[in-house]
């Protein structure tokens, strides 16, 4: 039973891993929006098994809220305010997609070294949980360097805080006080997030991050 404890929490974990590249690779703010939902649902599925075999019943309000908000309620949201406000489809990107991807492997490479040296002595399901949500974190916060589209910035944050929730899971689990005040914020920041955007439509035409430089006069 160990080892299918272990094999199912890496091959969800690894799957998280996979689909923040599929995230990477997408220029379509649609297909983006759905492939985060399907991260969503990854880390609510990983999230639960990490509350069965560490016989956490917590953890699973932390798969639901997942799995509510994450992967419903946040990516449907998303849809109806790029329908709204006429928000082009198409995702300007930083950095093409091929050097993109590179860099990517190569930050996944880099927190596989080194989170497995720095917990050699941790459980092993724990190390291997940490090594790749510090992938995730690392893919989020690329996604967010690399997009100049202010909603494809706000899909990496939320990937970004995937990771650290599956981190804080495989590390034995989070205080439920933290899992609720985590959600809360998240709701907060997805309320700020709204706001934001509409603002930024209204005054720029544009949810294009550009702009503001154009605003400020420092792009002729």
């Amino acid at each position: 039973m160990h080892n299918l404890d272990f094999d199912v929490a890496h091959l969800l974990a690894g799957g998280l891993v996979l689909v923040s590249f599929m995230m990477l690779y997408q220029d379509r703010l649609y297909a983006l929006l759905n492939i985060f939902a399907l991260h969503a649902l990854v880390l609510a599925l990983s999230v639960a098994w990490q509350a069965l075999v560490q016989g956490a019943p917590h953890l699973y309000v932390t798969a639901a809220i997942a799995l509510i908000f994450k992967a419903v309620v946040i990516p449907v949201a998303l849809h109806r305010i790029i329908q709204r406000l006429g928000i082009h489809r198409d995702i300007e990107t930083a950095v093409s997609i091929g050097p993109t991807m590179l860099l990517g492997i190569g930050l996944v490479a880099l927190s596989m070294v080194l989170m497995l040296r720095v917990t050699a002595g941790a459980d092993p399901m724990a190390r291997e949980d940490l090594a790749f949500s510090l992938s995730v974190v690392l893919l989020g916060l690329l996604l967010m360097v690399t997009r100049r589209n202010a909603v494809g910035q706000v899909v990496g944050f939320m990937s970004l805080e995937n990771g650290l929730v599956l981190a804080a899971a495989g590390a034995k689990g989070m205080p439920l006080v933290v899992e609720f005040s985590v959600a809360f914020s998240i709701l907060i920041a997805f309320i700020v997030i709204g706001v934001f955007l509409f603002r930024i439509r209204e005054r720029f035409d544009t949810v294009d991050i550009s702009a503001l430089d154009d605003f400020r006069g420092e792009r002729r």
